[in-house]
């Protein structure tokens, strides 16, 4: 059966004529096409996987560069994504290869570290790993075996690594560097989506678990993305800055994942607390997230979409945005009709491009277009599962806490065992330098970035 909020956002979408007719295969006129659509968009997406094959490494996509594609970090994010799918469906195909890669990938130490992406390990690398093990928690996803780490545990040793006063000093008035190890391009760098998965993971298992440490830890690290400027007083979120600058020369360039893993993270708290702050801050981040990354009520990557400049990590962030929008209407229900008016329009145009390849049915990044428009890859075809699949959220029960049905068991002195800075590393490579989020070229001044000319206001 339907929900009755499901049936009229539907019922309003067949009388406007914006659930269109078109070349594409996918549909969502109804709660079983959004879900056979869904189905297959998985399909298409685990295509992309070969680490379940012999001679192959469990978790990972393809790379990291030259190797593939792929950074370490969007394993994890892919992994979230079939969470979701699973969540919202009912679908359990994949839960097998989702377990065995979060297993595969905890490193020695159950925290989300493992020593052979090193190089290549920042903070929002493991954020994300740890951001999709807390969901696996929130949603009740089957648990691991009991000698394996438990899905509450790891997204607490994912904070606790993170918390560490390793990782925290006074430059720029404290926060998280972009990278984890000090020899890694890119750890003068301090940056909103290392700080933002903190800060969502923190507030989560704030509420999870109703421990007065993540509430205060989540509070101050709002205070210091607002007091360090990268949220400006129009809830615009910039991307980071150097600490030889006392991050004063901040890039201005905004992607829709920053938005969307902060307002996913104060929806949590207010979800928590019921403050009033915290409900306008969610209403503030809101309604510039549908303003700035939603022309026209399309998803839309601001900084680069424009010239087709987008790396491929930045090609996955509208399924995040799409997600955590979704979850966000679900637990902040003053939110929930302007947030599933913006996600139906918008995913309609992600199917409706949805018409590539020798099947004609692979999907692109240019949902804005209309048609296809030849860039394909795991996080294009992630962007749009991700979109379908969360119009899903009103049939499914909200996330869970230790109170209200969770099973998932925690540790909260997980990560205690952890080295912020291993002191062996294999040799750094071009290839190696890189992580989630803009890749920032660092130099002695510290003072410019890869994306500088994306920079918006002065």
């Amino acid at each position: 059966m339907w929900s009755i909020k499901t049936q009229a956002v539907v019922a309003g979408l067949l009388a406007t004529g914006a659930v269109a007719q078109s070349a594409t295969q996918f549909s969502i006129d109804s709660i079983d096409a959004i879900k056979k659509s869904a189905s297959t968009l998985a399909f298409d997406l685990v295509k992309y996987y070969d680490g379940n094959e012999t001679g192959q490494t469990p978790g990972i996509l393809p790379g990291p560069p030259p190797a593939g594609d792929y950074y370490w970090w969007e394993g994890g994010a892919v992994w979230g994504t079939l969470i979701d799918y699973w969540h919202l469906t009912g679908d359990d195909t994949y839960n097998d290869i989702v377990m065995e890669a979060m297993m595969w990938q905890t490193g020695p130490n159950a925290d989300y570290m493992p020593p052979n992406v090193t190089a290549s390990l920042g903070n929002d690398d493991q954020g994300f790993w740890g951001m999709s093990a807390m969901l696996a928690a929130e949603v009740n996803f089957p648990n691991p075996p009991e000698d394996k780490p438990q899905w509450l545990a790891l997204a607490q040793a994912v904070f606790n690594t993170q918390a560490e006063p390793g990782r925290h000093d006074e430059t720029c008035n404290g926060g998280l560097r972009w990278q984890i190890p000090m020899l890694n391009n890119g750890y003068n760098y301090k940056n909103s989506i290392a700080n933002g998965c903190f800060f969502n993971i923190g507030a989560r298992l704030a509420r999870y678990t109703e421990n007065t440490t993540y509430t205060e830890w989540a509070e101050s690290t709002w205070d210091w993305i607002v007091g360090v400027g990268y949220m400006d007083e129009d809830y615009n979120i910039y991307d980071g800055a150097h600490v030889e600058t006392n991050c004063t020369d901040i890039n201005r360039a905004q992607f829709s994942y920053n938005s969307a893993v902060w307002l996913l993270g104060a929806a949590y708290m207010w979800n928590h607390t019921e403050e009033a702050k915290w409900q306008e801050r969610v209403e503030g981040l809101l309604n510039r997230t549908i303003t700035f990354f939603f022309p026209d009520g399309i998803a839309y990557e601001v900084a680069c979409e424009t010239h087709m400049s987008c790396t491929t990590d930045m090609l996955s962030y509208k399924g995040y945005l799409h997600r955590w929008m979704a979850t966000t209407a679900q637990i902040a229900p003053y939110t929930h009709d302007a947030i599933m008016a913006v996600l139906q329009t918008s995913t309609q145009a992600a199917i409706n491009q949805c018409t590539g390849g020798d099947d004609g049915r692979t999907c692109g990044f240019q949902w804005s277009s209309g048609t296809f428009g030849g860039s394909v890859g795991a996080g294009q075809t992630m962007n749009v599962l991700g979109a379908v699949s969360s119009l899903l959220i009103d049939e499914t029960s909200g996330p869970v806490t230790n109170k209200t049905g969770g099973t998932s068991v925690g540790d909260p002195n997980a990560g205690s065992g952890s080295t912020d800075n291993p002191t062996e590393f294999k040799p750094i490579t071009t290839g190696d330098r890189a992580g989630a989020g803009i890749l920032t070229v660092i130099v002695l001044s510290g003072i410019t970035g890869l994306f500088a000319m994306m920079s918006f206001g002065e």
